[in-house]
């Protein structure tokens, strides 16, 4: 077994764009004044939806990635598999702002779940491949 060196890599970056949503979370429920939950409030409530969408996908990803880079997958592969989920994990967020139904919200939201939905994918099958 490989130690994944490059998913740990891209594990810190993540953890860092986590770290920044949390932020970005604390620092509207400060300005909103909300305890818990969204309060009712829109902004809260994307802002809530972007952390705990990432806190969803971002663990399971990297577990999948981990284990197939460990497994001796190409370097390729993998470091491609993890800038689609770091980029699809900054797309998102800026896309929960967008416009509704706008070009913006289409490309950033919308792009980010498919690149974190094809980066989980391409990698479970890939892994499953290797392990047959």
């Amino acid at each position: 077994m490989i130690f994944p060196a490059t998913t740990a890599f891209y594990a810190g970056l993540l953890a860092l764009v986590y770290l920044g949503l949390s932020g970005w979370v604390i620092g509207a429920r400060v300005s909103e004044n909300v305890l818990f939950g969204d309060g009712g409030d829109d902004t809260v409530l994307k802002r809530v939806r972007s952390h705990a969408n990432f806190a969803e996908y971002v663990p399971l990803a990297l577990i999948v990635i981990g284990l197939l880079e460990a497994s001796g997958a190409s370097h390729g592969l993998v470091q491609a598999l993890l800038i689609a989920l770091l980029v699809a994990r900054i797309l998102h967020p800026i896309g929960m702002f967008a416009p509704p139904n706008s070009p913006r919200q289409f490309a950033c939201r919308g792009g980010g779940i498919i690149l974190t939905m094809a980066a989980l994918g391409v990698a479970a099958i890939a892994l499953l491949v290797r392990m047959a």
